[in-house]
């Protein structure tokens, strides 16, 4: 088993000013590259509107300017792509002061990028931060949503320094494990502030984020049956096979003899992890009554080594793969949400986990054809808090304080040879330029077209089968979507984890949906059939495929109408395959002319910015674009 550093165990050599990641030669890289990210995303989402020069338009790339507040303007090459896309390139990025034809326009220049284009005079500009404050009028944000995103930005770029400063190569990637490549990982492709974890400390950071890769030990408490509750099915159908399963006899001794020491019955108690930042900063002061009646009481750590995963708060155990990762609680602003777990979701997940296995065991096309993995949350423990929990108009964040959800592992449910990666690593490059996918292909043995469609005929047979048989989508972006290779490094089949949060059904009655339960049918949001196509185009073609395809055409020598050309083909062979259910492929049309643009980065500038709510934001929806996969593109 690897060894890892443990987050509990102080080292002489480190103290806490060590700032090894705050090198201004890497600093500069990452700022670059998020400077780019910034005018792409915001120009995708409309945002801002850059405005053509002279060589603009000429093909699929161009040099654009954009207007600062102070008159003048940074310009820089971009090209574009489906669904209306924009790919910057950070070494083109420049200020064209005001003074250089009036009203920081310019011309074209002499000068040239090194590729043979001409580039606009001026000095090159690779500070986001300062973008910002020089644009806050452009992008328009108010002072408060201004200050927050600033501090969102610093944080995020804090983390990209520690990811550059400790970059692998592709090669070195590829060899390790799962649970391992996540702490590599540079974070959502589209959300601009995607490490902003807003409540932590640099403290906090160094130790419990994926990028630190620093494995830990959670500690549990016992909380009394009059204010938890354990739902579970499956092998875990109780509170007793679980800890079996979770536990070390000698770990679950212990338990019983604190509780038994402080004249408390065991019985009367559900055990679960926390995450420390979670009991420190949260649980602590905010559950004290309970904790001061007993019925919240701290017991130790049970020994295994866990690895934050790309979502912070779930956690895989490397001590004990067999065992289930866990997911926690964790009440910081990250991605435009609270990280916290939601009461009745929480409750609601493993009976949400039955009926959506249940679907695919009856089915031979997704369990046998497929072999698609689903790794359920088969067992959770949900704890009220005893004002908030009542209190409807009070933040989301407050009634999301204390809970559990153990899921499924993964390493158990591979064959041997198979190796599993999230979908997230494909648009991954290493510090040689070198992209993670042009790695595996190179593996693989296998054209980039073949794999390419290898890599389709996986993911996407099981995602549209779940939308026109049974009605019902998954979320299925980067983090999400996990890819099960073989031992070629060729793509064989889809797993998809976070269920409860992410699995919507379709608001037009089907037959399918009648074994739903109550307590499903409750808590699984729907939607109309029209948007219910959004989570794969959103979540997998947009959140995913639309970087996937310029890295593919640059590096792989594809061209993106290729790319495209081949998911509409899996598409179409997946209608030819279940004729039966061409009145569901126009339901859930996938291949309409236009989509509606849904926009996270608007939802942080505009729509919600940092203000407290008592319902969780939903992502902003603006305008439309065109559909890549629409016969006519």
């Amino acid at each position: 088993m690897p060894t890892y550093p443990v987050t509990h165990q102080p080292t002489e050599s480190h103290t806490p000013f060590d700032t090894p990641e705050l090198d201004r030669t890497a600093w500069n890289r990452v700022s670059a590259r998020l400077l780019a990210k910034m005018l792409g995303e915001f120009a995708y989402e409309e945002v801002i509107e850059p405005v053509p020069r002279s060589d603009a338009g000429a093909g699929r790339s161009g040099e654009y300017t954009v207007p600062l507040d102070d008159g003048a303007a940074l310009s820089f090459r971009a090209g574009r792509g489906v669904y209306g896309s924009w790919r910057v390139d950070p070494a083109t990025i420049r200020e064209i002061p005001r003074d250089d034809d009036g009203d920081g326009g310019g011309d074209a220049g002499d000068g040239s990028d090194g590729a043979g284009h001409g580039r606009a005079q001026g000095t090159p500009f690779h500070d986001p931060l300062g973008f910002l404050a020089r644009g806050r009028h452009l992008l328009g944000l108010d002072g408060p949503t201004l200050g927050h995103l600033i501090r969102e930005l610093t944080a995020t770029l804090t983390a990209d320094a520690r990811l550059d400063r400790t970059a692998l190569r592709a090669a070195q990637l590829a060899e390790l494990p799962y649970a391992e490549l996540e702490g590599h990982q540079t974070g959502h492709p589209w959300l601009v502030a995607n490490k902003g974890r807003i409540g932590f400390s640099a403290a906090d950071a160094a130790r419990f984020t994926p990028e630190a890769r620093s494995a830990t030990t959670l500690p549990w408490i016992a909380v009394s049956t009059r204010i938890a509750h354990f739902r579970g099915v499956g092998r875990v159908a109780t509170p007793e096979d679980l800890y079996g399963q979770e536990l070390d006899p000698s770990v679950r001794e212990s338990f019983t003899a604190l509780l038994r020491e402080r004249g408390l019955d065991p019985a009367g108690y559900l055990l679960l992890p926390v995450h420390p930042w979670q009991w420190d900063e949260w649980i602590l002061p905010l559950f004290a009554p309970a904790i001061a009646d007993g019925d919240i009481v701290p017991l130790h750590a049970d020994g295994d080594l866990r690895l934050p995963q790309q979502s912070i708060r779930t956690f895989s155990n490397v001590g004990r793969p067999d065992r289930h990762s866990v997911k926690l609680p964790l009440s910081i602003l990250n991605t435009l949400v609270w990280r916290g777990l939601p009461t009745e979701r929480t409750l609601a997940a493993p009976a949400v986990t039955a009926w959506v296995q249940s679907l695919c065991e009856g089915d031979p096309f997704l369990s046998d054809t497929c072999g698609v993995i689903l790794l359920g949350e088969v067992a959770s423990v949900a704890v009220e808090h005893p004002l908030y929990d009542h209190l409807p108009e009070s933040p989301y964040q407050f009634k999301e304080i204390l809970g559990a959800i153990w899921r499924e592992p993964l390493q158990p449910r591979l064959a041997p040879g198979e190796r599993a990666r999230t979908l997230a690593s494909l648009l991954h490059t290493d510090p040689d330029g070198r992209s993670f996918t042009a790695e595996l292909v190179a593996r693989s043995g296998l054209t980039p077209a073949a794999w390419l469609t290898r890599l389709f005929a996986a993911l996407l047979p099981p995602l549209l089968h779940f939308l026109y048989r049974y009605g019902t989508v998954f979320s299925p972006h980067g983090e999400n979507a996990i890819v099960v290779f073989d031992e070629h490094d060729v793509p064989a089949r889809l797993a998809i984890k976070d269920f409860v949060d992410d699995v919507n059904v379709s608001a037009l009655p089907l037959p399918e949906h009648d074994s739903m339960t109550p307590e499903v049918r409750g808590i699984l949001l729907t939607e109309n059939p029209a948007f219910l196509t959004q989570f794969i185009h959103s979540g997998l073609f947009v959140g995913v495929f639309r970087y996937l395809s310029p890295l593919c055409e640059e590096q792989l020598g594809v061209p993106e109408g290729e790319f495209w050309s081949l998911v509409r083909a899996e598409i179409l062979r997946h209608h030819m395959r279940f004729p039966d259910l061409k009145e569901r492929f126009e339901i859930f049309d996938m291949l309409t002319p236009t989509i509606e643009r849904l926009c996270l980065n608007r939802n942080r500038l505009h729509l919600d910015g940092y203000r407290d709510r008592p319902e969780r934001p939903h992502a902003a929806v603006h305008g439309a674009v065109p559909n890549p996969l629409h016969a006519s593109t």
